[in-house]
Order: structure tokens, then sequence, then C-alpha cells
């Protein structure tokens, strides 16, 4: 992941309650729009190698498709296992229309 932010979407990609995967370098992030404030996580499941994108966004929590693992999408945090490693989480900007990610953390 650059150290600097890159722009990966627009904010017309994404409705509210809506996930998108985008990619940033060799990065596949997991971007999320909730109730109009974006977040951005690692979007392949820590417990097995599955695309978040897939699973299923219920408010502040997403799940997991394949073992109904649930992550918070503000923090990573694990919220449900079988996944006991919480995600990275990535800096999120929004300008003009852009949708930038920038560094862990």
């Amino acid at each position: 992941m650059p150290a600097d932010f890159v722009k990966v979407a627009q904010t017309s990609d994404l409705a509210p309650g809506q996930m998108k995967q985008v990619q940033a370098g060799d990065e596949l992030i997991l971007l999320i729009n909730l109730d109009g404030e974006y977040f951005a996580m690692d979007d392949i499941c820590s417990h097995a190698y599955a695309p978040l994108t897939q699973g299923d966004l219920n408010g502040e929590e997403v799940e997991c498709p394949l073992h109904g693992s649930a992550f918070n999408v503000k923090t990573g945090e694990v919220l449900c296992p079988p996944a006991n490693q919480s995600l990275e989480t990535f800096a999120v900007r929004i300008e003009g229309d852009d949708i930038l990610v920038g560094p862990k953390g």
C-alpha cells in the first residue's frame, strides 16, 4: 500500500449501505458507504480466504459469506467467530467526488 492517499472510487459509485472491492497497489480493499460516511478495510476474511464484498452488510457489521465471521467496518474488530484476528483498516479521505484510501491504521 502506498504511503500516500490514492483515488480508488467516486462517491457516486457507492450508495449508502453499499460496499465495493477496490484495489490500491496490491491491496484488495473493502470500501463501505455507511450512511454517507466511508470506511475501508481488508476485503479478505482473516479466517478463510473469502472476499467480504460477497458477504452481507448489516449496519456497522460485515459478515463473511463462507463461515459467518463478522467484523466491525469502522475498526476491523472481530465481532463473531470463527475468525479470531481483526482486519486492518485504512484511512479514507474525500476530495470533491473522489474517494481516496491511505495508509493502514
